[in-house]
């Protein structure tokens, strides 16, 4: 089975992940990503690899980032520990001091027993699979090992943090004098740096979700659980909350009266926002297939044309990278500004976000009601052959109900990559609609594709 998943290698701290397996995979990394042509250059130069390493606050991160940075030395990487950091700040560290590479211990938004290793290369840029592939490969081949003064050393990253706050308050258009943001940092990664850089940029800034003790990483807090930043942004009277997840690479907003502003909504803001200062690329953004009907519509009136992807911040980094834009992200938060970023950044997000507001003089509620959201309902239909979701009567199924939908509603059908599970999306213009037809949809599936 392959080690690497979606987003690096994830699973239960001490159960499948291991500190035998962090090491291994430290030391192969050092293998694949210390060879090359600039790694050649340095070595030729007298100069040694680097790395910077991180992690997020839970405690099976304490052990696991010390066998990564045991496995790298041991291998003749230098290795910078920046401690406990957000993920989008371990990229930009890496770029800044131009580190071979780096990796991030974290499991981001899952409960504090689970934990992963996402390693990033020269840039702070996420690996494409084949380097993936290469890796796992290495863990069970030779490893480097000097001895003598060629062995790695391993030090504190003392500015880190100042570092990563100064790039995040140098990329803003605008301070954000006279708004009172609540903060939720999930007991997460942001508990420190957030509402620092927030209070560093003007803004009045009030703090939940930020006493991490390594056991209550996302517990009740943060992009997945909004209500406790939902009821004190309006018990205080605050402008918007923002929330994050356990390694601050998603941003989720409430404006004044708690209602949620989600992915789709901050990107439409940041788009059209870029937009008018000339900083949108092609005056494209790029979404997932997940994002909302409500998005594309309100792209369209403002110009802005949208580019899809599958699912995943992966895929729309790639699709970034390839065309050259400068916005992206997901439903789901993660947002992606590739001016300032090579990864999603939800500090960076919920700042640009604010300074929007600041700039404009306008509520959150007045600047997501730029694009209308329209009803969508999931649906996971389980037990059935994912592999056969082409079936010509499920086919059918959907284009009638995308007849039937005309402009105001869409359809989407996708399997799952691990599951014999198959997702049926549904977005109309009422919420009865769209269960009605999810419903219908969801049934045909499960009649088809029994297993």
């Amino acid at each position: 089975m392959p080690i690497f998943g979606t987003d690096g290698v994830r699973g239960l701290a001490n159960g499948s992940l291991t500190a035998d397996l962090a090491l291994s995979l430290a030391q192969a990394t050092a293998v694949v990503l210390g060879q090359g042509r600039t790694a050649d250059a340095r070595r030729a130069a007298g100069k040694r690899l680097t790395a910077v390493v991180a992690r997020d606050p839970r405690v099976s991160g304490e052990f696991l980032t010390a066998a990564v940075s045991a496995g790298l030395a041991s291998s003749g990487v230098d290795v910078f520990d920046a401690g406990v950091l957000p993920t989008p700040a371990t990229a930009f560290l890496i770029a800044d001091i131009d580190a071979a590479f780096g990796v991030m211990v974290s499991a981001s938004h899952n409960p504090a027993p689970d934990n992963g290793i996402k390693i990033f290369a020269r840039g702070g840029v996420k690996l494409p699979d084949v380097v993936e592939q290469r890796i796992e490969a290495a863990i069970d081949a030779p490893k480097l090992q000097p001895t003598g003064g060629a062995v790695g050393r391993i030090r504190r990253f003392a500015d880190a943090e100042d570092r990563y706050v100064v790039h995040l308050l140098g990329s803003l258009p605008n301070r954000l004098d006279g708004l009172h943001v609540v903060l939720d940092c999930a007991h997460g990664a942001a508990s420190g740096v957030s509402p620092e850089t927030f209070a560093d940029a003007g803004a009045k800034v009030t703090v939940i979700g930020a006493d991490p003790d390594g056991l209550n990483i996302n517990e009740g807090v943060g992009s997945t659980h909004l209500g406790a930043l939902q009821a004190e942004v309006v018990r205080l009277g605050a402008d918007l909350g923002i929330a994050h997840d356990g390694d601050a690479d998603r941003c989720l907003a409430v404006d004044a009266n708690g209602a949620v502003v989600d992915g789709d909504q901050i990107m439409a803001i940041l788009a059209v926002a870029m937009k008018d200062r000339g900083h949108l690329a092609n005056d494209t953004l790029v979404a997932t297939v997940m994002s909302n009907l409500g998005l594309h519509r309100a792209m369209t009136e403002h110009g802005i044309r949208v580019e899809q992807t599958a699912v995943g911040d992966r895929y729309v980094l790639e699709r970034m990278n390839e065309g050259g834009y400068s916005l992206g992200g997901e439903q789901s938060g993660h947002v992606i500004m590739s001016e300032f970023a090579t990864t999603g950044d939800g500090l960076l997000t919920g700042l640009h976000l604010a300074a929007e507001m600041a700039r404009q003089g306008k509520s959150l509620a007045e600047l997501a009601s730029i694009m209308t959201v329209y009803p969508q309902v999931l649906v996971n239909v389980t037990d059935v052959d994912r592999s056969r979701v082409g079936d010509p009567v499920v086919s059918q199924a959907v284009v009638d109900a995308e007849r039937v939908l005309g402009d105001s509603g869409r359809v989407l059908l996708r399997a799952s990559g691990t599951e014999a599970l198959v997702r049926v999306m549904v977005e109309a213009a009422s919420e009865d609609d769209a269960r009605a037809h999810a419903d219908a949809l969801a049934s045909v599936v499960a009649t088809r594709l029994a297993l």
